[in-house]
């Protein structure tokens, strides 16, 4: 730095004693000088804005599907719940279906045995004489009958079978009285409690209806004054008009 400087001192000297007919030729241009130091860094400059953002890239294509991994292990059964407790659900609509077809006619049973049987009296003419306490009511004629239910005499009547009867009767009396069923089972006449009937005024019919069971076969039944009782009876004739009135004694076996 120095000599260049010196030099061109120099130089300058020399050109201020020498006219231009006297100059000699430009000498040779010196070499470069040493770079010089550098110096210090500026200060930051303040950050620019933000650009805009660019638009989306198109998306790419779908890849392909990878392979199905294989089938884990089937996993432990787990326990069981436990039982449900829920309501009990409303009842469905009844069918509608049509019924089934008839089934097929039963064959032909074979005919029942019944025993039944009507006994009667017409007055006047049939008890004629009045009924004494512990006497029975005669019913000296008969009705329709079928089976075993039959006659012993004017007023008693043998039911052949054991079993269980319906017993009607009904008689015209003229005074207050009863009437009962009365059964021979073999040990002497004993009264029927259940089918004692009376009146205690008027002169209406007396009606007893009752059924009865026999233990033994051809038990003996007739219709009483009960024993005890103080009046006798008298059955009335043509009661109530100008015909002969009937008294009724109808017996059915039903079992």
């Amino acid at each position: 730095m120095r000599h260049s400087s010196t030099h061109s001192s120099r130089h300058s000297s020399s050109e201020s004693h020498c006219s231009s007919e006297n100059r000699g030729p430009r000498g040779k241009k010196g070499s470069p000088g040493c770079p010089g130091h550098h110096g210090k860094r500026g200060p930051q400059g303040c950050r620019g804005p933000i650009g805009y953002t660019g638009p989306t890239g198109f998306t790419g294509p779908t890849g392909f599907t990878g392979p199905t991994g294989f089938t884990g292990p089937t996993g432990e059964t787990g326990p069981t719940g436990a039982i449900g407790t829920g309501t009990v659900g409303p009842t469905g609509p009844a069918g509608t279906g049509s019924g089934g077809p008839t089934g097929p006619t039963g064959a032909a049973g074979t005919g029942a045995v019944v025993n039944y049987a009507d006994f009667y009296a017409l007055m006047p003419g049939d008890n004629s004489a009045t009924i004494a306490a512990g006497s029975a009511v005669l019913f000296p004629q008969d009705g329709p009958n079928n089976g075993n239910i039959v006659r012993a005499g004017p007023s008693t009547f043998t039911l052949g079978s054991i079993g269980t009867y319906k017993v009607d009767f009904q008689v015209s009396i003229s005074e207050a009285g009863q009437l009962a069923i009365s059964l021979d089972a073999g040990a002497g006449t004993l009264i029927n409690a259940p089918s004692v009937v009376g009146r205690a005024t008027g002169t209406s019919q007396i009606v007893g209806i009752s059924l009865i069971t026999t233990t033994v076969i051809n038990t003996v039944l007739s219709i009483i004054n009960p024993a005890g009782n103080s009046t006798a009876l008298t059955i009335t004739p043509i009661a109530g008009g100008t015909h002969s009135v009937s008294a009724h004694l109808v017996i059915t076996q039903l079992s």
